[in-house]
């Protein structure tokens, strides 16, 4: 009875408490991949039985819809390519690189500016997704300065 008293007392120490917490989050982590690795699947799937469906209807050979839908698979998988790569990050370092969720954050703004129908939207939307990529870019220049100055 002594002994499961002090384990439970030494799980409450703080070097203890901290270890199991990372524990958790790189089993999350690792959780968290596999998943996007199943969406990664999915979305390729997705993408050429698109292609193929686009192909194979008349008239033959043509993609009869606009090339911003294929754009925009193509870069939904990029993302999920990016998303898994800031996983893989912090699995390996156990540190989140900004310089990569930035980088991800400014395809899925170039992707939504891609495939966005002009036609659809008002003005305020495209200078809502113009202030994002400048404030999204300036982010990105000052993290790659202040990381060139670490090196």
């Amino acid at each position: 009875m002594r002994k499961l008293i002090r384990r439970l007392f030494g799980f409450t120490s703080d070097e203890s408490f901290m270890h199991a917490i990372e524990n958790i989050e790189v089993i999350v982590s690792k959780i968290l991949s596999i998943f996007m690795v199943v969406v990664i699947l999915v979305a390729i799937v997705d993408l050429g039985t698109f292609i193929v469906k686009e192909i194979l209807t008349p008239p033959y050979g043509v993609i009869n819809t606009t090339l911003f839908k294929v754009f925009g698979l193509f870069l939904n998988v990029l993302i999920a390519l990016e998303i898994l790569e800031n996983i893989t990050a912090y699995l390996k370092k156990h540190v989140f690189q900004v310089e990569l969720v930035i980088v991800t954050s400014l395809i899925a703004v170039a992707r939504k500016i891609i495939i966005l129908d002009l036609e659809k939207v008002q003005g305020i939307d495209i200078i809502g997704l113009g202030t994002a990529i400048l404030a999204l870019s300036i982010s990105y220049l000052i993290i790659r300065y202040s990381n060139k100055d670490r090196r």
